[in-house]
């Protein structure tokens, strides 16, 4: 299918997995992709696989399996996925940008890592065939908010574990090779807007870190965030990864967070904010009825405090549809964290001004706002 958008259209195998979801999230905020919707029955219709490749002018091909009991089949499943990718590409006569992701594990002796070499070297004979841009990652391991524990990252696997006031246990004191999640999909879109051709490209690391040190610091962020509501340091850009994750697998229920009210014959106290690390805080009062906020942020820590009228905040995550509501008062002083990409809004449900304050752990800078307006509810 011709297209006569100025736009590039981008379809994603896999868009709902861990990196799926957040590099669909992604483009939708740059205003020169258009996004190709998929689904995961596609594979099992070929005219519907066919018919979403027809309209991509990149697909990046993310569909996998990454544990299984048996290892044969996430081998045979693996390939037989890239099999069937190439198949549609052929029904279709379309030659798009192909960007597929694949494993260091492709290095290693095992079955999965096996499939993956596999499944990049039909999709790179498939294109140098067909005289098509192709590009092959090689992706060290990903980290970052919303990622499956037990199955993506032992990153995850503690979270969880801590989360849940669980012992994590190191079974291998490895050094690993981690890439952050925002790092890789701004990577992806990169290769898409440079239509980069690479059969092998061997992914450079976010960080490297041992197993011991990755554990000690969520341990650091449990102590100091979840047992004393204190914001960590996070002026070391590893640490604000892992926080982020970290919070990202706290429950709902663990919101709002109840402040200790100090009151005497002279009034009452609360205190606000201890910051290892300083951020900005605001203040702002809000007529009965006005609705404030509803924008999302990828990467800010931000905490939302009312000290006085009533209040009802509502989050959502990008790309869901259910929303979380919280009943605050400026009578029983509380809190909310919001977490990394929920669209967010605070409403003055009282018949006076409220008060409200605001933390957030960076400074404003208008030229890298990292505030996406979206509306919680149309």
């Amino acid at each position: 299918m011709r297209n006569t958008s100025t736009k590039i259209r981008v379809g994603i195998t896999g868009q709902p997995g861990f990196i799926g979801t957040h590099l669909y999230n992604y483009l939708g905020l740059c205003a020169d992709i258009e996004r190709v919707p998929f689904s995961d029955d596609y594979f099992d219709d070929s005219e519907r696989l066919t018919e979403f490749v027809s309209r991509c002018d990149t697909v990046i091909h993310l569909a996998a399996v990454n544990r299984h009991e048996d290892a044969k089949i996430l081998h045979d499943t693996n390939i037989e996925l890239a099999e069937k990718l190439i198949r549609a590409l052929d029904a279709a006569g379309n030659t798009p940008h192909v960007i597929f992701s694949s494993s260091t594990q492709e290095h290693r002796d095992n079955l999965y890592g096996r499939s993956k070499r596999i499944g990049r070297e039909l999709l790179m004979d498939w294109a140098r065939r067909r005289q098509a841009p192709f590009a092959g990652l090689i992706i060290p391991n990903v980290f970052g908010p919303f990622s499956r524990p037990f199955h993506n990252t032992v990153i995850a696997t503690f979270s969880q574990q801590i989360v849940d006031n669980k012992e994590p246990v190191i079974e291998i004191d490895a050094e690993l090779s981690l890439i952050y999640i925002n790092d890789l999909v701004a990577l992806i879109y990169r290769a898409i807007k440079e239509r980069i051709r690479l059969d092998e490209w061997v992914v450079e690391p976010s960080f490297q870190a041992q197993v011991s040190k990755i554990l000690a610091r969520l341990l650091y962020f449990k102590k100091t965030y979840l047992q004393e509501g204190m914001i960590p340091d996070l002026s070391d850009p590893f640490d604000l990864c892992l926080y982020n994750t970290l919070r990202s697998f706290l429950p709902v229920h663990f919101f709002p967070r109840e402040y200790k009210l100090h009151a005497d014959d002279r009034g009452a106290f609360v205190e606000l904010v201890k910051s290892a690390n300083g951020g900005q805080t605001s203040f702002s009062t809000t007529h009965t009825g006005i609705i404030r906020g509803n924008h999302f942020h990828t990467r800010k820590v931000e905490r939302f405090m009312v000290i006085r009228g009533q209040a009802e905040m509502q989050l959502r995550r990008i790309g869901t549809e259910a929303v979380i509501t919280y009943q605050l008062s400026g009578d029983r002083p509380s809190y909310v964290d919001i977490p990394v990409w929920h669209t967010h809004n605070i409403r003055n449900t009282g018949q006076d001004d409220l008060y409200t304050v605001f933390w957030i752990n960076e400074m404003f800078n208008p030229e890298d706002t990292d505030t996406f307006y979206e509306k919680v509810v149309d």
